[in-house]
């Protein structure tokens, strides 16, 4: 038999690897958050397990690498701009601020958002259907008269009810426009304190106390991040502290009726997926997820000077003990 010269043997081998499936070949997803705090963990990972699922791992045939901007915007941009000069498939930007960070670095590179209340509002996409940019994603916006239906559940006389966010986070201005219209409607005034900086949160929920009769908190991320305090602050004044992320009922919170987050990043993975198989992200209509759980803490609520019906526990999808 004729041996092959090696040139040739070289051209074959470079003809099959032109041939060989797309998802044989290593794709590279860089995943940025504006904090790490339980919610955005949850769908940083649950984006991770979906790629799995989908027959891309970390370690074979992906290249995975995560960065945290700690809060602070400024490393957002820093980290926006890092990756794009790494030029990698996908960038995942999980959170309002480190999405817009991302988005305003670059036209080129494929962006999947996760855990944005309101892209359009946050100017990432111009409306709800296919963008035809280089940006799509998933979304955790929550209907806000549900949300107010729970915290009259749980304080069927609220009159007053305070809210603490950072004025500077789209996600968390788009929550109190909405409240500012629907709450009145409800003979319920909203009363806001600001937190522009998570150091901020427990002076903000003590300018509260007394002023109140209950606390909602949305997903806020500087909130969320330091969410202790704000709940060592309903616990010593008993007010009702309501929250929009099942996590936060982990922490403290009375409950929620909220976007399961590793879910939310499964639903994130499976959309980046897409895109690393050859759909365009400007294609990809961004999505909302739309299962919601019921997270109840009575030890909570027993701390918060609140009385729970049997009932309300019971329809919970989850009790936290």
């Amino acid at each position: 038999m004729k041996k092959l010269p090696w040139m040739t043997l070289g051209a074959l081998t470079l003809a099959f690897a032109a041939i060989a499936p797309a998802s044989a070949q290593t794709k590279s997803v860089a995943v940025t958050a504006i904090v790490e705090h339980p919610a955005l963990d949850a769908v940083r990972d649950g984006a991770k397990d979906a790629l799995k699922a989908a027959g891309f791992e970390e370690g074979k045939n992906l290249k995975w690498e995560y960065q945290s901007a700690q809060g602070n915007t400024g490393t957002a941009a820093q980290i926006a701009r890092k990756f794009i000069g790494d030029n990698p498939d996908v960038i995942i930007a999980i959170a309002t601020p480190s999405a817009q960070a991302v988005v305003a670095a670059t036209k080129t590179v494929p962006v999947v958002f996760s855990a944005v209340t309101d892209p359009v509002a946050a100017k990432l996409v111009p409306s709800w259907e296919p963008s035809h940019t280089n940006v799509t994603g998933v979304s955790d916006l929550l209907a806000m008269d549900k949300q107010m239906e729970l915290v009259k559940k749980i304080v069927p006389n609220v009159k007053r009810l305070g809210i603490v966010y950072n004025p500077g986070e789209a996600n968390s201005v788009v929550v109190v426009k909405e409240l500012k219209e629907l709450l009145p409607k409800m003979g319920i005034t909203l009363v806001e304190a600001s937190a522009p900086r998570s150091v901020d949160v427990s002076s903000a929920g003590r300018s509260l106390v007394g002023k109140v009769d209950a606390i909602y908190n949305s997903t806020d991320n500087n909130v969320v991040s330091a969410y202790e305090s704000l709940v060592k602050v309903a616990q010593e004044a008993k007010i009702p502290l309501i929250a929009a992320d099942s996590d936060s009922v982990k922490r403290g919170a009375i409950a929620s009726l909220g976007v399961n987050y590793r879910d939310l990043g499964e639903q994130t993975g499976r959309m980046v997926a897409r895109i690393l198989k050859g759909e365009k992200p400007g294609d990809i209509k961004p999505e909302i997820s739309t299962k919601l759980e019921l997270f109840v803490n009575p030890g909570a609520a027993e701390k918060q000077g609140v009385k729970l019906s049997e009932d309300f526990v019971k329809s919970a999808t989850t009790v936290v003990k």
